[in-house]
């Protein structure tokens, strides 16, 4: 009775092992994902505390595209496929309209955009598009002021 049960631990162990590492990796991963998460979002608030303070392109409405670099720099080697090209920047009036003059400017958001998560469990190949995380801040001094503009570059 012994010969025919030879080998029946090592399928056993082939079966159940499969499932529990399956189940071990999501877990890490969906950990992974939520550390992702809470990145993000502190990346939208530095944005967004940045550009509130920091001068910008007054005519066209457009942050300084180093200053946004600048906020996030030390957070993109934390999170993979994320770039300047995530962050949106609007400048809003009090009702959440997009402003269309610098005097209209009352409120600034920041926007994490189309940012995908790559699932990292063998075997399940997996890319998560992510919910845009935004920052919202009242308007400070936008770059302005007495002496004059402020310029947030790192430098």
């Amino acid at each position: 009775m012994k010969h025919n049960q030879r080998g029946v631990y090592s399928v056993e162990f082939a079966v159940v092992g499969t499932v529990f590492f399956l189940v071990l990796f999501s877990v890490f991963e969906v950990g992974r994902l939520f550390f992702t998460w809470n990145v993000i979002t502190e990346a939208s608030r530095r944005v967004a505390r940045l550009v509130v303070v920091c001068d910008f392109d007054q005519e066209n409405q457009l942050a300084d595209n180093n200053a946004i670099i600048y906020a996030v720099t030390d957070l993109m080697p934390l999170i993979p496929n994320f770039s300047a090209a995530n962050i949106a920047v609007s400048y809003l009036t009090e009702e959440g309209a997009t402003a269309t003059s610098y005097g209209q400017i009352d409120l600034v958001r920041a926007e994490i955009i189309n940012y995908q998560h790559d699932f990292l469990v063998p075997g399940l190949a997996l890319t998560l598009n992510s919910p845009n995380f935004a920052s919202t801040l009242p308007r400070e001094s936008l770059g302005v002021t007495r002496w004059g503009y402020t310029v947030c570059d790192g430098s």
